[in-house]
């Protein structure tokens, strides 16, 4: 299914579906408000029935009270006096998009994202759209049907004819259903996106096909050649953390564990975060900080990590070949001394002058780790002594 890609901007709904409208999907009026009256007036313009759904990046909005539906534009403000500036599943919400509102018959699933085992781009359409796709996959797997495609030709009309029977859907649309696969194939390639996903794609009650709900993200190593898509990448988000690190131009994703992560490369902060959840631990964050990493850059980075306060230990893990192990120590060294360090530190050391990096380490609070599971279990026993 779908998963969360490290180094991507995620697209709030609103905005999935300007960049999805754009390339010619079918997608109902609507507007982002972000006060009551915005959210009145907007109801007021489109005219008849609407939906206030909130914008934060997280599924099954409607269960959680996200997603309501208004009479009028009074009651619109209403509902949107309440919702916004709540929380909703752990998230503020700053925005909502007002919409029309859709006579529904039929829903269904449909995206476009890139299957790493086969290295393909994949289609993945079900009948049972509305619901979260991992709900159906753990409870109707037979559901889900899957399209390779190759990127020569893109999808071919007789695929896309079998990729909609197999998957069960409204016949007398296959036509109306095939166009909606080959604009969102296109958004997907065009965008070098990550994730570009329907769900649901609805079959009305007088017929038409629209695009209800948007999911969209861009792989953000792609922004220098999307620059259109630049503008959505601060927008986008939610958090904090995020949005401090990619500020200071680190690669960094906030996990939410008690065990901050450093490391040189991203298959090693990978494999690192293994080996602490194997240690029984969970990783407060992922962040790399890249081949050739200098001391200015290890001080930033750790400094960064500290900024979460769920942190009780850290584990730096490196392994030299352009990185230097005597440049990481001394950026290690110059931010504990510079910085208000309040959890125990334990650093990994191989490759390119690491002996001369931990000679530089000896007598100091610093805790070293002759192997990457000897640090896991230490950062580990460390963290859970500390909560």
């Amino acid at each position: 299914m779908p998963a969360r890609i490290l180094g991507c901007v995620k697209l709030y709904e609103y905005q999935a579906k300007e960049v999805f409208a754009s390339y010619g999907l079918p997608v109902p009026k609507g507007e982002a408000a972000s006060t009551p009256q915005q959210v009145e007036e907007a109801a007021r313009r489109i005219g008849g029935r609407v939906v206030i759904k909130a914008q934060v990046h997280v599924g099954g909005r409607g269960k959680a009270g996200g997603i309501k539906l208004a009479d009028s534009p009074e009651h619109a403000r209403d509902v949107a006096q309440q919702m916004l500036g709540s929380t909703l599943k752990g998230f503020v919400v700053k925005y909502v998009l007002v919409e029309q509102a859709l006579p529904i018959d039929k829903e269904y699933y449909l995206s476009f994202t890139l299957d790493r085992d086969s290295q393909n781009i994949i289609g993945i359409c079900s009948a049972m759209g509305g619901v979260d796709i991992e709900e159906v996959a753990a409870s109707h797997p037979d559901k889900i049907v899957r399209m390779p495609v190759d990127i020569a030709f893109g999808p071919l009309d007789f695929q896309l004819r079998e990729f909609i029977g197999r998957a069960g859907l409204d016949g007398s649309k296959s036509r109306e259903i095939s166009a909606v696969v080959k604009k969102l194939y296109d958004v997907y390639v065009s965008t070098d996106a990550s994730l570009a996903e329907i769900n649901p794609l609805v079959v009305t009650a007088d017929g038409r096909v629209i695009v209800a709900d948007a999911k969209f993200d861009i792989d953000d190593n792609a922004l220098f050649r999307q620059k259109k898509l630049e503008v959505y990448k601060d927008a986008s988000e939610e958090d904090e953390l995020e949005a401090e690190a990619h500020r200071r131009g680190l690669t960094y994703v906030h996990l939410g564990g008690s065990v901050g992560i450093i490391g040189n490369g991203a298959g090693l902060v990978m494999n690192t975060l293994d080996i602490v959840n194997q240690a029984g631990g969970k990783p407060a964050n992922f962040l790399d900080i890249g081949g050739g990493a200098r001391a200015e850059v290890v001080r930033n980075a750790l400094d960064m990590v500290l900024l979460d306060k769920e942190v009780k230990a850290i584990l730096i893990n490196i392994f030299g070949g352009i990185t230097r192990g005597d440049e990481v120590a001394r950026g290690v060294l110059e931010a504990t001394a510079t910085l208000d360090v309040r959890v125990p530190i334990v650093v990994r050391m191989a490759g390119t002058e690491a002996e001369a990096g931990l000679k530089l380490l000896e007598g100091t609070k610093l805790l070293p780790a002759a192997t990457a599971v000897d640090g896991a279990r230490k950062a580990v026993e460390l963290a859970r002594s500390a909560a």
